[in-house]
This record gives structure tokens, sequence and C-alpha cells, in this order.
């Protein structure tokens, strides 16, 4: 499967000062894989996400996307960065922009594309993710759910080859955590690399075709959905599963 991988992490290590976020952390991502990331806070899962696209740089090991290694800064880090999207707990929306243009922002400006082709595919973007009708708003007159979908339908309009989400659904009302994570299992569905940081254990069984548990910056087991649920090889997986399972 390598040579089909799109992501591939190799003996990842980071430090915030004393701590070790990353613990030798090695992961392949084949393309149209959609792989959940797991574990009880503070286990590195978000710092593993962001290190994807050098949100977060690395002390060690290496980090290839698409066969090349992670560059460093400048224009290949940005051209990095509109290959693989990316989508956080906080919408992260332009205040003053209608919905439309935030998602057209980064196509005209990053891709220099002409705005005609632009506005056609973000408004077929919008209409998939469900608010279409919604385009000429502002992000403040839509609701926390409708403002993550548009910042899916924003990451999507650059076309790139992976998706990662860094805990998508946290910061939503219960009641809207449906309608995001149901945009996100018709994108995988569809045969998007996604890698999914989240508590949402529905998605990751339903969604994923792997899981992969972390605890104290280390990847500590990974399996399909069924098998890692049904049968949790580690003690801290089956501690963790435990616990948020049995509310």
């Amino acid at each position: 499967m390598s040579d089909e991988a799109l992501i591939v992490l190799e003996n990842v290590n980071k430090w915030f000062g004393p701590l070790h976020v990353l613990n030798d952390v090695s992961l392949s991502v084949a393309r149209g894989e959609v792989v959940v990331v797991i574990g009880p806070s503070g286990s590195g899962k978000s710092t593993l996400c962001r290190s994807i696209n050098r949100l977060e740089p690395i002390n060690s090991g290496t980090i290839t996307f698409d066969g090349k290694p992670l560059p460093a800064e400048g224009k290949a880090l940005a051209r990095l960065r509109s290959e693989v999207g990316m989508v956080f707990q906080s919408f992260n929306l332009f205040a003053h922009k209608t919905i439309l243009q935030n998602v057209m922002l980064g196509p005209i400006k990053v891709r220099k594309e002409k705005s005609v082709e632009v506005r056609e595919r973000a408004m077929s973007l919008l209409d998939r993710v469900g608010i279409g009708n919604q385009a000429e708003k502002y992000p403040a007159q839509l609701s926390g759910g409708q403002q993550q979908r548009v910042a899916i339908a924003r990451a999507l309009a650059m076309q790139p080859k992976a998706l990662l989400f860094d805990e998508p659904t946290s910061a939503l009302d219960p009641e809207m955590v449906g309608e995001v994570l149901d945009v996100m299992t018709s994108l995988a569905r569809e045969g998007m690399t996604m890698v999914v940081v989240t508590h949402e254990m529905g998605f990751a069984r339903h969604a994923a075709n792997r899981v992969v548990f972390m605890a104290d910056g280390q990847l500590v087991e990974q399996a399909a959905p069924a098998e890692f649920f049904a049968n949790p090889k580690s003690d801290r997986a089956k501690d963790f599963l435990s616990k948020i399972l049995t509310h």
C-alpha cells in the first residue's frame, strides 16, 4: 500500500518545551482512505493533524505528502496548504464577507483563478453542503453548523488532494453536530482522503476505513473500526472505550 500512500509520517517527534507531544509517530494514509484519530485529551491528536500541513513544525522525523517532503516555507508551503485542506473547531470565516465570497477567496487569491469559474464551483459546493440558498448571507447570520459547512465548502473550493479535520464538531451545539458529520460522511463515501480528529465515535464507526488510537503522544494501536471497537488490544484503548461507551 505504501506506493499509494498520500501522507506518510515516519518517526515524527514534537516537543512543546519539556512536553513530548508526538513520540516517534509513524503513520501512512492511502489515497482515498479515511483515517479517524481518537484518544484522550492531550494525547497529541490535534498536533498530529496540524503537523501534516506544517501548522505545527516537527522536531525530528519526516512527513511526506504525495511523495514529497513537506516544504518549510514560502511558495511551496502555500502550495502544500492549498492541496491539504483544513477544517478547525472554530470556523475562521471572514465576518465582513458573504458566505459565497468566503468560499471564493482562496482559489482567486492563492490560485489566481478566474472569478467566473470560481463562483460557479463555489455555488455548487454550497449546494453540496446544503446551504446554496444562504450564499449571500454573512457568517453571523448562520448557525454554527451552517458556518462549519461553509468552512468545509471553502476547503473543497481549493480542490485539495486531502482534507484534515481537527475536532470539527466540538464547538457545535449537539443538535448541529449531525448536519456537519453528514457532509463529512458523504465526502468519505466519495473517496476524499481524510484525516479526522474527533470525539464522535459514531462517525468513526460508520465513515472511517481505519481508527488510530493515540495516548501520551504515541500511536498506541490502529485497526478497522469494527475490529477496534469490538476488540481493542491495548489496555489504554480498553480503558478509553469503557469510559466513553458506558455513558
